[in-house]
């Protein structure tokens, strides 16, 4: 059972909260076998993705967890 977690959510008042796309109480989780590995994925997370515009940005929250 992989035990490491990222808990993925929106920023209060984000337009994707809206009830047309992912709704108000959208959170997904991504597990991982070890802290590292989880960490090491919430850093790749934080960085700003390549294919995105300099001035835009993912607006996510990203936050670790444990089983």
């Amino acid at each position: 059972m992989k035990k490491y977690g990222i808990r993925m959510t929106l920023p209060e008042g984000d337009f994707l909260s809206s009830t047309e796309f992912l709704g108000e109480n959208f959170e997904t989780f991504r597990w991982f076998d070890s802290e590292e590995a989880r960490d090491k994925a919430l850093r790749e997370m934080q960085r700003h993705m390549p294919n995105y515009r300099r001035q835009d940005y993912a607006t996510q929250v990203l936050e670790k967890v444990e089983k």
